[in-house]
């Protein structure tokens, strides 16, 4: 087995460090907003201040850093996982990007993760291409399909779901902590 290529292992950092840094928002953000944990939320002067200004200013100290300090593989690993970090952070409010004052729930939010993911994914584990043959392209167009036929089934259970779920969880936004 050849040796992981460093640009697809900080890949592979970001990608995991990535996901599981909007699970764990998601589900901390769920915990609070039904009132089975403290209220961790910064508030300063009465505003709210959401976890996607956190992410801007990770994301702004990671490009200070890679642009003007000379860093040596571990430390390249280490902004890798903090980029994934502030990453995960500032898109889990995309929604918010969009419709400012809108519901933490908005749609745009998940589906711009997806979107991310999907591409770290692609960077990180998908095969290099000069190894590919054409029984690849064979099974990526299989699954392509498959893919496809998935993703069509899924937006409409999403879609399903989302009309049962999002009600509930807006409520339980307006009624828990500010």
């Amino acid at each position: 087995m050849s040796p992981v290529n460093p640009l697809r292992h900080l890949a592979r950092l970001t990608f995991v460090a990535f996901l599981l840094t909007f699970i764990a928002s998601r589900t901390l953000v769920i915990l609070i907003m039904a009132r089975k944990m403290p209220d961790l939320f910064l508030h300063l002067g009465g505003t709210h201040v959401h976890h996607l200004n956190y992410g801007i200013f990770l994301l702004s100290a990671v490009a200070g850093v890679l642009l003007f300090a000379p860093l040596n593989q571990a430390q390249r690993s280490f902004c890798a996982l903090i980029y994934g970090v502030s990453m995960a952070l500032t898109f889990d409010e995309f929604g918010m990007w969009l419709h400012l004052g809108g519901s933490y729930w908005q749609r745009a939010s998940f589906d711009a993760v997806v979107v991310i993911l999907s591409t770290l994914g692609l960077l990180a584990f998908a095969p290099r291409w000069r190894r590919l043959r054409a029984h690849h392209f064979a099974v990526g167009a299989a699954m392509l399909l498959i893919v496809a036929s998935f993703c069509m089934l899924l937006i409409k259970s999403l879609s399903h779901a989302n009309d049962k779920l999002t009600p509930r969880l807006i409520e339980m936004e307006k009624s828990g902590p500010e």
